[in-house]
């Protein structure tokens, strides 16, 4: 996400309210979710973005900053590190989904941009489950999907929030912590912790 923060400053806004929207948008999304209800990622991301620029000096309009940034989703690149890491997974015999509380096409492009969608046997989003991660009936969607109980799938995650949310669903979890940062210890600890995609291929992951 952070090449976004780049989008921000086209449009005259400080780069660092692109950390304050992702996380307002997160917390509508899991207020919704919470409360029983759902709304796409992108809609929740273009309001609330609006919000967050609405009084903020820009160099366009409005209306064309929030697009400028939205349409930034589609430029985003995989880290450096999961291409190997996919490969290495899926040659080791496992199969692969996606689940993301974003659209599956984000998913798409960027599997696809770096050669590696057919690695994937699906890409599932919680806009086809009763609600955003992290809630049960999200990772239990897709298990289903899958075929599976979720206790024979392994969520691999950067958020403790998702690592938590999937714990508390059953499934085995592996944080891929890449900035050296302490584990928030009011979550459900993961199973597995690494720094790069391609170092949990390396692990016996029973």
């Amino acid at each position: 996400m952070s090449p976004l923060q780049t989008r921000f400053g086209d449009v005259g806004a400080p780069e660092y309210l692109a950390r304050v929207w992702f996380a307002a948008l997160l917390r509508d999304g899991f207020a919704l979710a919470a409360a029983g209800g759902s709304a796409k990622f992108a809609l929740i991301a273009a309001d609330v973005l609006r919000d967050v620029l609405r009084d903020v000096a820009l160099t366009r309009s409005l209306d064309d900053a929030v697009t400028h940034v939205m349409d930034g989703f589609a430029g985003l690149n995989l880290h450096v590190d999961i291409a190997e890491g996919i490969r290495a997974l899926r040659d080791a015999g496992f199969r692969l989904v996606t689940l993301s509380n974003g659209s599956a096409q984000v998913a798409e492009t960027l599997l696809t941009r770096a050669e590696i969608r057919t690695d994937f046997d699906v890409l599932l989003t919680v806009e086809d489950a009763p609600a955003w991660k992290p809630v049960r009936s999200a990772y239990s969607y897709a298990a289903d999907a899958c075929g599976v109980q979720p206790e024979d799938m392994l969520l691999v995650a950067v958020h403790p929030w998702d690592i938590h949310g999937a714990a508390q669903a059953g499934m085995r979890t592996a944080w891929l912590n890449r900035t050296d940062a302490a584990y928030p210890r009011y979550f459900t600890a993961p199973d597995y912790t690494v720094c790069t995609l391609s170092e949990l291929a390396a692990r016996p992951l029973t």
